[in-house]
């Protein structure tokens, strides 16, 4: 059972609107295969009751309205009045799995907490709803107050109650308590259906979702890329290569669907996925040392079995300074490019140079790296920025002074602009005009800067071009980052001028094209 449109979203800072809720919820039962939905709690807002609705809509056109769950509440009946006008058909109560809880939150003792579970029980009995049960704080119940534990089950046991889901609230199990108290559950009550609900406070969600089912847990809950209160739940895509690799047990989940979801999720939330993350990360399927890539090509001996196309995604093997040949001869063979062992050599040594300047090198930089360091291309870069000057003042607008050549001719502009940089650009448009050169269009500016603070840190800027139909990328890296896209600007420059020699030179006459 996955709650991320529940527990994910008391993430801090998400909330999903309706369309994105009735989305993630097609996704996660249509594609992905999830068995169960906790889609929302009852009564939060109007909104949420809106979009529970629409959720519901769709879920009972397409015949899954069953596995669609609501969070509700001992409070009589107005959770189950809320959640049946939703038009939803499941609740999943939440009551109190710890002494502490019952008589400190509630105020109540256990027998009166147990009179108001069985009102709502038999209430939603009475309007033909299924019922879960929550025990909130079952791990702290386990640990300080059995008996209580142990009262409440016993009294429920027979009730009309479908599942009882033993939530570790605060995350404060660990692997090994996490099987005792579990196993203890499932041998006392061999007869009942039990969900473990892990929260990953010490990192240890996964872990102890793993010793849950070793015990014989029957549900899991868990969340699309682990979102959820405080340090989140067991993620989704980890308790399912958890299962399916470790234990051997078989789900329903169509594993090359993950990488999407995750993504969709990543969007709507707002929280980013780690890029070590497992699974989902966008390095985990990179390898970075040379020797492994070299061991890839020798029998796949740094693979495990979380291989990237079970989850929709391929192997990438870095490039910088931990690179060696096999590392670069594997981004060459993605591009069909074959080189000789000296000129491997010497393309091997440039990336270390640029690694350890903290460049960082993508497989779309090897061709010009290849260029610049071979000299293979016979046609030079034809344009040269010969200098520049940027000026920033109080109260003035930022001026470019630009010197240029093109084809060894020198050009000059000065001109001003809105700041550095697009002073610059303008300098560059007016050089072009007058030539009557063609300059493509800027379609998006981003700006990379990794953490830590660090003023000297590089800063790698990228830059969306469109030029006679074709989009592409240039990138720039400098510590300074209006130099950087001075950078990732040349790179264009010449990449267009290249192009247009290639098309004048196949429309010479008597040139024949195949």
């Amino acid at each position: 059972m996955d709650t991320i449109l529940r527990d994910g979203e008391q993430t801090s800072g998400v909330s999903f609107s309706s369309h994105e809720k009735l989305a993630i919820a097609r996704l996660l039962i249509s594609e992905l295969g999830v068995n169960r939905l906790e889609i929302a709690s009852a009564r939060v807002s109007e909104g949420e009751f809106d979009a529970v609705s629409e959720v519901v809509r769709w879920a009972e056109k397409n015949g899954c309205l069953s596995r669609l769950e609501v969070l509700g509440f001992v409070d009589g009946d107005t959770s189950l009045q809320w959640i049946q006008r939703a038009g939803c058909r499941v609740v999943n109560l939440l009551c109190k799995g710890s002494y502490k809880h019952v008589t400190e939150q509630l105020r109540k003792t256990p027998g009166e907490h147990i009179t108001d579970i069985k009102e709502v029980v038999e209430n939603a009995q009475n309007r033909g709803m299924e019922v879960n049960v929550y025990l909130e704080d079952w791990s702290n119940g386990m640990l300080h107050s059995r008996d209580y534990v142990f009262q409440l089950v016993d009294s429920l046991k027979d009730s009309p109650v479908c599942r009882f889901m033993l939530p570790d609230t605060l995350g404060v199990l660990n692997p090994g308590n996490t099987y005792e108290f579990c196993k203890l559950m499932v041998e006392r009550y061999p007869e009942l259906h039990f969900d473990f609900h892990a929260h990953n406070d010490y990192d240890l969600a996964v872990a102890n979702v793993y010793s849950a089912v070793r015990a014989g847990i029957q549900g899991i809950h868990t969340t699309v890329n682990g979102l959820g209160e405080r340090a989140g739940n067991a993620p989704l895509s980890s308790v399912l290569a958890v299962l399916h690799d470790q234990l051997g047990v078989p789900t329903t989940i169509c594993e090359e669907k993950l990488n999407r979801v995750s993504k969709l999720v990543e969007t709507y939330s707002g929280v980013h996925i780690a890029p070590n993350k497992p699974i989902i990360g966008e390095y985990v399927f990179t390898q970075c040392a040379g020797v492994h890539a070299d061991g890839d090509s020798k029998n796949n001996l740094y693979c495990n079995d979380l291989l990237p196309e079970r989850f929709g995604r391929t192997r990438e093997y870095a490039l910088g300074k931990t690179s060696g040949k096999a590392n670069i001869r594997k981004n060459l063979e993605a591009l069909g490019i074959e080189l000789d062992e000296a000129s491997m050599r010497k393309v091997t040594e440039r990336i270390i140079e640029l690694g350890d300047k903290k460049e960082m090198v993508t497989p779309e930089d090897l061709p010009y790296i290849i260029t610049d360091v071979l000299r293979h291309d016979p046609v030079d870069n034809k344009i040269k920025i010969l200098n520049y000057s940027l000026s920033l003042a109080q109260g003035l607008k930022p001026v470019a002074a630009l010197k240029i050549e093109i084809d060894g001719e020198a050009y000059e502009e000065t001109v001003a602009g809105d700041g550095q940089y697009d002073a610059f650009v303008r300098a560059l448009r007016k050089i072009y005009k007058s030539l009557d050169r063609p300059f493509p269009m800027l379609t998006n500016y981003s700006v990379s800067i990794p953490p830590g603070g660090r003023t000297d840190a590089f800063v790698q800027t990228i830059i969306s071009w469109k030029h006679d139909g074709e989009e592409f990328k240039t990138r720039g890296l400098d510590a300074d980052q209006t130099e950087a896209a001075i950078k990732a600007t040349l790179k264009m420059l010449n990449k267009i001028e290249k192009q247009a020699r290639a098309v004048g030179q196949r429309d010479m006459p008597g040139t024949e094209t195949n």
